[in-house]
């Protein structure tokens, strides 16, 4: 009878391990910037740190043109593959707790791309005014960058990000100019008749080449000293 009552028990024991595991995974990737983080705060703070937060569009950033941070006290925060949720739980650790002048914030396009599950427009802003609110709240001013150009996404094709960014953008200035915070255009500069990435600025129409990260460090640079004018 034992034995029978066990049998009849498994699938539930099956289905409750898969779901322990989940919840055991470090689903924000809060490891990934552990040690950098704690070696910065040692370092003391910087009255003009600026932390860039998002996602591979970020992190590749640094590979394609070091440079462009070398020297400076930029501090790249950038993960790929993560989407605005992952970014909002990591927010506190990667941002907030580095104590930087101004954050600048890019991300929404991987959320439209379903990475960690279908998402709304809605939800997507969101979180991402979620992310500004934490910042005004902590005394950190936001910049909020417009989501780049994708025409498809060649890992997840059929999802028109070609007509859903640009509708994302809208909602994102909107919010910038109600709250009072710098907006950030990067897609009119870099979009093609297709509201997509042109090939010679970004080899897979997603990923921007150092021609396409040039575009963005002119227009950053510009948004970060708006930013560093203003009262708020």
């Amino acid at each position: 009878m034992k034995t029978r009552s066990l049998l009849t028990k498994l699938p539930l024991i099956l289905l409750f391990f898969p779901m322990m595991n989940s919840t055991a995974q470090d689903w924000p990737n809060l490891e990934k910037y552990k040690e950098a983080n704690a070696t910065l705060k040692a370092m003391g703070e910087d009255e003009n740190r600026i932390v860039f937060m998002g996602n591979s569009i970020t992190e590749g950033w640094s590979v394609a043109n070091p440079d462009f941070f070398e020297g400076k006290p930029y501090v790249n925060r950038g993960i790929s593959g993560q989407t605005t949720p992952q970014m909002l739980l990591r927010f506190r650790q990667d941002v907030i707790d580095l104590r930087p002048k101004v954050v600048v914030l890019l991300a929404g396009t991987n959320d439209i791309a379903g990475n960690t599950g279908p998402m709304t427009l809605d939800q997507i802003y969101g979180n991402i005014c979620s992310m500004v609110e934490l910042a005004l709240a902590n005394g950190i001013k936001p910049i909020v960058s417009s989501v780049l150009p994708a025409y498809d996404y060649p890992w997840r094709p059929g999802l028109q990000p070609n007509i859903k960014i640009p509708k994302l953008n809208g909602m994102l200035k909107k919010m910038a100019q109600e709250k009072g915070v710098v907006y950030l255009d990067y897609f009119s500069a870099m979009a093609d008749d297709r509201n997509g990435l042109p090939k010679e600025l970004a080899g897979d129409e997603v990923h921007p080449t150092k021609k396409g990260y040039a575009i963005m460090e002119k227009l950053v640079e510009k948004a970060i000293q708006e930013t560093l004018k203003t009262d708020r």
